[in-house]
């Protein structure tokens, strides 16, 4: 399931602590069998697992704990809205339930297209910019209006030709 390439690259990150202590790598791997994959399945997990020395549920503990992992197939971006206490005074919810509506789907779903996963994210660490969001766990977008979630969907959408 995991490419010999992935591999390599986990003997990369397992490298780099000392040899016993491999386990340190667990997020690492997972971020790179996640890259080739798209998502992390129970059997990637397993192959984790096997590859450091370290129960499966080890594995498992850390990825359902960071929402930067994904546990089943997602759109091609992944729209992670912050709800935490500083984003939802500041209009996180309203961010949350605004996309829900304007892309069709409820937290957690992916758009027919499979173009939009929308989350929640429990804190993103930018509470004096909220509402704040991240898009495929990479991009900090700040003060998200609704202008600007319209913006960037429509943004989005326009650039994969389905505007």
């Amino acid at each position: 399931m995991i490419s010999e390439e992935s591999k390599t690259r986990f003997a990369q990150e397992v490298a780099k602590y000392p040899a016993d202590q491999k386990q340190s790598a667990v997020m690492a791997c997972l971020a790179i069998a996640q890259q080739e994959l798209g998502y992390v399945s129970n059997e990637t997990e397993r192959e984790i697992a096997l590859y450091l020395g370290m129960p499966v549920m080890a594995v498992h503990e850390v990825t359902t704990f960071y929402n930067m992992y994904n546990q089943q197939p997602v759109g091609k971006y992944k729209l992670n809205i912050c709800t935490n206490l500083s984003c939802q005074v500041r209009g996180g919810q309203h961010a949350l339930e605004y996309l829900e509506k304007k892309l069709g789907v409820a937290m957690g779903q992916t758009t027919k297209d499979g173009m939009f996963t929308l989350q929640q994210s429990e804190c993103l660490g930018a509470c004096a910019d909220a509402p704040v969001m991240l898009v495929n766990d990479q991009s900090m977008c700040s003060y998200m209006s609704d202008d600007k979630l319209d913006q960037l969907v429509d943004g989005l959408r326009a650039a994969e030709g389905k505007a």
